[in-house]
């Protein structure tokens, strides 16, 4: 499915690209500065959770949302940058350290790290998907719409994971009165 939407992305990037240029509008411009605080911030909270577990695919995992980040917060400020938008101010990163030597009330579990990457995705798939439709230039449309994807797949493979380890939060299930049974009586 990915080839099929990069497919069309790519297509639809021939098109923008003949497009004239207008100033960004004020929603556009927030909309940068809001999803560039969140992947800097979103850095940090990777570091942090590489700083406190040692387990083999919640690190690949953490190195794979690191990177993502880096290189969505990269080509943003880049963009930010040719369009005369400030940048957000940056926690600074953290240096490694050890899981091992973290005290235990000071480091999150690998439940924690799962969940709290899980809500980092989710809230920069919905921050994407939003700051898309709202977008004038297609340009920067298309820029939401290519992050988005990159999310979308990421979170895939850690919704896997968390369900393989029962990290995955579910909500309690709803059973509207008068439902009709599901058992087939």
């Amino acid at each position: 499915m990915t080839n099929i939407f990069q497919s069309v992305l790519n297509t639809l990037k021939l098109e923008i690209d003949n497009e004239p240029k207008s100033p960004l509008h004020v929603g556009e411009t927030m909309a940068c500065w809001m999803y560039g605080a969140l992947m800097d911030e979103a850095t940090i909270f990777m570091q942090i959770g590489l700083n406190s577990t040692s387990d083999n695919q919640l690190v690949a995992i953490l190195q794979e949302s690191l990177t993502q980040c880096d290189k969505q917060s990269s080509e943003l400020r880049n963009f930010m940058k040719k369009e005369g938008i400030h940048l957000p101010s940056v926690s600074e990163p953290r240096p490694d350290s050890d899981p091992k030597a973290v005290p235990l009330g000071a480091k999150m579990t690998d439940d924690e790290i799962a969940n709290g990457i899980s809500i980092k995705t989710a809230t920069a798939i919905i921050h994407c998907a939003t700051s898309a439709a709202q977008s004038i230039r297609n340009d920067v449309g298309m820029m939401w719409v290519e992050f988005m994807n990159e999310k979308l797949v990421f979170g895939a493979s850690l919704k896997k994971l968390m369900r393989e380890r029962s990290w995955i939060k579910v909500p309690p299930y709803y059973y509207p009165p008068g439902r009709p049974s599901q058992s087939g009586h």
